[in-house]
């Protein structure tokens, strides 16, 4: 079982980012302590009223505090970016973690992020499909020539190619189930999203494997799933200290529209938190905590969890006070368990 530590390093406008940046390497160092085997952080511009800071060159300066763990972009949102400057950019990241790299891709859903590069909603699916075949040409190939719908290249080679070998590994995140499917056409494998329920992954889980099926591909070895959680004394202890951030980053979710990338029947993010909290978070004590971890790996084959346990506000110390439980209590009894 491999645990990644989800850095979301989002924060209210009025907050100190240099302070908080330094908040954000230390759970890097803690986490690299600790065992986790990756660190995690995802891609978002504009994001008001949120503060963030930018994947790339934030995980090229984390990877520093981090030196075990896997550098995770998870995801870059590759429909709104020239496939040149990204193969770029995550080659460099590999060069500069020895070989780290795990490169999440999609699609990505905010009307702002659309407009902001110049293109659209309905042009994401083919941009995406013809910008990750680019990159991954530039990573394999010595000279690639190829033309796309918005770029042109033209027996270009890389300036720098990845220290993996033939490439890093693609991890494709999915929402609906036609993006499902084009996880299983495209990606080493799906990463599956925080904001499912037990029984609408189970349901994906099986278009997936449909689709692996027809197109002769293995299940993949690793299946990896981003999940909330927070580690307390209790149950009630950890609703108590994670509830009001993790209900602001979800009312965040709601209003970017994240719903409308979720399948029908499971795309309802103004739930109240409670409904919310069912088959999606991961909250309680040690036990409760490794039970449905256990449970996961047993019920979906899930051997690799991204795992976000800060959100919107929440003190420094808190993150590294249900850090410190989950891999001093919680992995030893999933190990135990399965």
């Amino acid at each position: 079982m491999q645990y990644s530590f989800f850095i979301r390093g989002q924060y209210p406008k009025g907050e100190d980012m240099v302070a908080r940046f330094n908040d954000l390497a230390a759970e890097a160092r803690l986490a690299d302590a600790l065992g986790f085997s990756g660190i995690c952080a995802g891609m978002h511009y504009a994001a008001h009223p949120l503060q963030m800071l930018q994947q790339i060159p934030f995980l090229c300066r984390i990877a520093a505090e981090a030196p075990n763990c896997r550098m995770i972009p998870g995801i870059v949102l590759l429909s709104l970016h020239k496939p040149l400057d990204i193969a770029e950019q995550l080659a460099t990241l590999d060069v500069m973690t020895g070989g780290r790299l795990v490169f999440g891709a999609g699609l990505g859903y905010r009307e702002v992020e659309f407009r902001g590069f110049g293109t659209t909603q309905s042009e994401r699916g083919p941009r995406l499909e013809e910008n990750l075949e680019a990159v991954l040409r530039l990573w394999t190939e010595d000279h690639v020539t190829m033309k796309g719908s918005h770029f042109e290249l033209m027996d270009v080679t890389l300036s720098v190619k990845p220290v993996q070998k033939p490439r890093p590994p693609v991890w494709f995140g999915a929402n609906a189930d036609s993006a499902v499917r084009r996880a299983a056409r495209l990606g080493d494998t799906w990463f599956i999203n925080p904001h499912q329920r037990m029984d609408t992954i189970e349901r994906q889980l099986d278009i997936y494997r449909r689709e692996l099926d027809a197109l002769k591909k293995p299940f993949p070895d690793e299946l990896p799933l981003m999940r909330e959680i927070f580690v307390a004394g209790s149950r009630d202890e950890a609703m108590r200290i994670a509830r009001p951030y993790l209900e602001a980053k979800y009312k965040a979710y709601h209003e970017w529209g994240q719903d409308k990338a979720m399948p029908k029947g499971d795309d309802d993010l103004s739930l109240a938190f409670d409904e919310l909290l069912r088959d999606r978070f991961l909250f309680g004590s040690p036990d409760e905590v490794a039970e449905q971890i256990i449970g996961y790996n047993k019920k979906l084959g899930v051997n690799s969890f991204i795992l976000g346990m800060q959100w919107l506000g929440m003190p420094h110390n808190q993150v590294t006070d249900a850090m410190h439980l989950f891999a001093e209590e919680v992995m030893p009894k999933v190990a135990q368990g399965i």
